[in-house]
């Protein structure tokens, strides 16, 4: 007498049978997937967004470079507030691998858009004197008018930085600004300064004309400094014996670039926050599809007692159930990947930075997917493996 062998299944079998099961429920296999899919949605978008925002920062860096120095005054060993020498820009710009040097210095003047507003309201904005390279050091481009010139550098001639033109309500060159008791006539706005944010809240005007009106002492309150590439590290070791001989040690040298690769570490660890958050949510959605698929079993018992009876092993009751477990899921994944891939690009093309979505975050976010949806699926499938065919039929 022949060997009774068991049909083989092959994986295409098991994709149409896994299919097919699916196919009884579509409302609850679609509920069940929506949860895996929001899940995989969150990751991705999360790391999508946070990818694009740093390959922004990192342009950034690139094109504002991380050659500039920044010197500002320290505090004296008793706890006092020093100032930088009135010769500290020519001497700092006198190092050699120094390409161009720019000071401001804090008049301590408010600054008002007319003579009527209450002199308490400063807006948090102040009047900074800037020397003439201060623009080209910083490399901050003027959005409308003129930059600080040796023509207007003793003028009562003002340029607002962007955030000051914005709060300000100043929206063109030639508009009247209140400052120390004058009108000031604006002949420049700023773009944005990133590298100097305090650039940004300020109204600059010339060293000569801070001394003349607003009683300005010339000590400038930070230099910056655009050194060579290759220099940095050993332009930044002298730069305070430089700028103040008698008092290195009350000399502060950082770096502003520094500042925001410090953001982009930030970054960062708040998208590993994100993506646990989205972990959650992939969790929850797996247990949907485990209690899905529990009740799947539970409610076609007849189904697998006949496939039983008709000769079907345990290991293929089981393949089958793994097999829709795994397609539940991995439907989920796929739409919860292209969803979190347009959300990414909606969300970079709306905030104006540069789509970006890692191969590995939809790659690793389907891996995720499938190995949740056999945990999910592994305990339905060995209970409806172990199902006696005799008692399935009689349910």
């Amino acid at each position: 007498m022949a060997e009774l062998r068991p049909a083989r299944l092959t994986w295409g079998d098991l994709v149409r049978v896994g299919a097919a099961g699916l196919r009884v429920r579509p409302a609850r296999a679609v509920l069940s997937a929506l949860g895996i899919a929001i899940g995989i949605a969150t990751m991705v978008a999360v790391v999508g967004i946070s990818s694009s925002s740093k390959a922004q920062l990192l342009a950034e860096l690139d094109r504002l470079g991380t050659n500039l120095l920044r010197v500002t005054p320290g505090q004296s060993l008793f706890g006092e507030q020093t100032a930088l020498p009135q010769t500290a820009l020519a001497m700092v710009g006198a190092v050699g691998p120094v390409e161009v040097a720019g000071a401001t210095g804090d008049t301590g003047t408010p600054v008002y858009r007319t003579d009527r507003i209450n002199p308490q309201s400063t807006g948090g904005l102040t009047t900074r004197a800037a020397s003439p390279e201060l623009l080209r050091t910083l490399q901050t481009p003027v959005a409308k008018g003129v930059w600080l010139n040796e023509a207007t550098d003793s003028l009562r001639a003002v340029v607002l930085g962007a955030v000051a033109a914005e709060r300000l309500g100043v929206r063109a060159v030639g508009e009247q600004l209140w400052i120390g008791g004058r009108w000031w006539t604006v002949v420049g706005i700023l773009a944005p300064s990133p590298l100097a944010p305090e650039v940004d809240r300020s109204a600059l005007v010339g060293f000569d004309a801070a001394g003349t009106y607003l009683n300005f002492d010339g000590h400038p309150t930070t230099i910056y400094t655009r050194t060579d590439p290759a220099q940095v590290d050993a332009v930044r070791a002298v730069l305070p014996a430089t700028a103040s001989p008698e008092s290195p040690e009350e000399v502060e040298v950082s770096r502003p670039s520094d500042a925001l690769a410090a953001r982009a570490a930030a970054d960062s660890a708040f998208t590993g926050l994100l993506l646990g958050i989205g972990a959650v949510a992939l969790l929850v959605g797996g247990v949907g599809v485990a209690n899905t698929m529990v009740i799947s079993v539970l409610e076609r018992r007849r189904e697998i007692g006949l496939r039983r009876s008709l000769g079907a092993t345990r290991g293929q009751v089981r393949g089958q159930f793994l097999a829709e477990s795994l397609l539940l899921s991995g439907l989920g994944g796929v739409a919860g990947a292209v969803l979190g891939a347009a959300v990414t690009v909606a969300y970079a093309t709306w905030m104006d930075l540069p789509p970006t979505v890692p191969a590995w975050a939809p790659a690793g976010a389907l891996t995720a997917t499938l190995f949740v949806g056999t945990v999910a699926g592994l305990y339905p499938a060995m209970r409806a493996a172990r199902m006696s065919p005799t008692l399935a039929l009689s349910a």
